[in-house]
């Protein structure tokens, strides 16, 4: 896995809007700087999403279990792209169409690594054949599994720290989605849906002194 720490990301504000850039480093040192990012669900024919243990080298949350996929779009690269990208590169798989069902605005701050979430998160939803192939990199991906996202949300209650803290937030999404169905085409924001779904737990205030959701070790998180 080559690092991405000097790749850009794109800085925006509460609602989304462009404005600057930072390396991804820069983005995740504390307190962060909310940039741009995004949140792959692979959802099969049975209605299961696709669950992956991130690799022990990575520099936030190793070894949790996240969505599908996740990243950053490059500033101004349309969300589709970028999200097929690094689903060829995590996962192996070729191109899927993607569907926004919602966006999700978190702070989560990681305690093992010191490192920071502070993210204007773009949630993607892709069906997929119950045949599909994957070829995970070793590098990215520990463990892929299949869970049915209702019981999911159960077991992130249960016991959330095995569970990256943004993947509560992100299956209520899907579950519940903020936005109408849309193609992700482009890295254009929508300028609803950033406030938690209903039955998230309550927000708290980040350095930019919005409301947010406040997704360290807690469950209803990114």
């Amino acid at each position: 896995m080559k690092s991405r720490e000097s790749h850009l990301v794109e800085l925006v504000d509460d609602n989304g809007r462009a404005l600057g850039e930072a390396t991804v480093s820069a983005a995740h040192q504390a307190p962060g700087r909310l940039h741009r990012a995004f949140s792959v669900l692979l959802v099969d024919p049975d209605g299961r999403v696709l669950l992956q243990r991130r690799a022990e080298v990575k520099t936030r949350f190793p070894l949790r279990w996240a969505n599908s996929c996740c990243g950053h779009p490059l500033p101004a690269e349309p969300l589709a792209e970028a999200a097929n990208r690094r689903l060829a590169e995590e996962l192996g798989a070729e191109p899927v169409s993607l569907t926004e069902v919602g966006v999700y605005l978190y702070y989560a701050e990681d305690p093992a690594t010191g490192r920071v979430e502070f993210e204007y998160d773009h949630v993607l939803r892709a069906d997929v054949p119950a045949d599909l192939t994957l070829g995970p990199d070793p590098d990215e991906v520990a463990e892929l599994r299949w869970v049915d996202p209702t019981r999911l949300m159960t077991e992130i209650d249960a016991d959330p720290r095995t569970y990256a803290p943004w993947l509560g937030g992100v299956v209520s999404r899907l579950l519940r989605p903020t936005l109408p169905a849309t193609a992700a085409a482009t890295g254009s924001a929508a300028a609803t849906g950033s406030d938690a779904a209903t039955g998230d737990t309550a927000g708290s205030t980040t350095p930019s002194g919005r409301r947010v959701d406040d997704a360290a070790e807690r469950s209803g998180g990114r």
